[in-house]
């Protein structure tokens, strides 16, 4: 799976207490529920996770999901690499979105068959494609979308701007209602929302990759004011800027001991 930076995937049928934390997702985390309904933390809160929702959550934020009492859940994954362009930042896919999973189930089965009979990699490699194409099909909606791929490349290039709703849908050349139907269809989210997403997400990278100030990254991305950036940023990710960054310091220390 490696040749495609897929780090695992997988499929379940979990009960209460199953519950699963992650505050360091190091890279994006695909998530389709097949049957029962679960709860899923994305974008900062919690949300119901039913048959036919598939969602996704990007690198560098706090991931949680549990079922709920008296249900049973069912489910699929495929995580990715941090490497992953898929994980890289400046990616755009849904938040969570109506998606038909069961053949992503399918392809995941048949590749643990494969490789638990001993098959050959040609075979496997097979369902690994089958695997992509079917995330390809669900996390890439803006590739059948011109209007918003424009939007948000062109966003992405001015994250300090003060955008609003109006200037978003002049730049898609549509009503705001009309942005925000197609946002919410194709997204999960309304256009500000996304916006605040993209910033929080660059944020999330140069606390990561740079020694940049804290307080320059947020006028990078279009805060003024430090305390609104930090409650933001703590909505999001499940941690303050400060603490985001020392962590992520520390994990780099700690995968140098060990290499060492």
């Amino acid at each position: 799976m490696a040749t495609r930076q897929i780090s695992h995937v997988g499929v379940g049928d979990a009960a209460p207490p199953y519950r699963i934390v992650r505050t360091h997702l190091s890279g994006t985390y695909v998530h389709a529920t097949l049957g029962g309904e679960g709860r899923m933390l994305l974008d900062g809160r919690w949300r119901p996770h039913r048959a036919g929702m598939v969602s996704l959550a990007p690198a560098h934020v706090l991931h949680a999901f549990h079922a709920i009492p008296s249900r049973r859940w069912q489910y699929c994954w495929v995580r990715y690499m941090p490497h992953s362009p898929r994980s890289a930042i400046g990616f755009i896919a849904p938040v969570m979105a109506r998606f038909d999973a069961e053949p992503l189930r399918h392809a995941i089965l048949g590749l643990y068959r494969e490789v638990e009979a001993g098959g050959d990699t040609g075979a496997a490699m097979l369902w690994i494609d089958l695997i992509e194409h079917y995330i390809t099909r669900f996390a890439e909606p803006l590739q059948r979308e011109d209007r918003l791929r424009s939007v948000w490349e062109r966003v992405q290039q001015e994250l300090d701007r003060p955008w609003t709703a109006g200037d978003l849908a002049g730049l898609a050349n549509i009503s705001g209602e009309h942005l925000r139907r197609l946002c919410q269809a194709s997204l999960g989210r309304s256009p500000m929302q996304q916006l605040t997403y993209l910033r929080i997400q660059h944020a999330a990278h140069q606390l990561a990759t740079t020694q940049t100030t804290i307080e320059e990254i947020a006028l990078g991305v279009g805060y003024n004011n430090p305390f609104a950036f930090s409650n933001t940023f703590k909505r999001m990710t499940g941690f303050r800027p400060s603490h985001f960054r020392n962590r992520r310091q520390s994990d780099r220390e700690s995968d140098r001991e060990s290499d060492a």
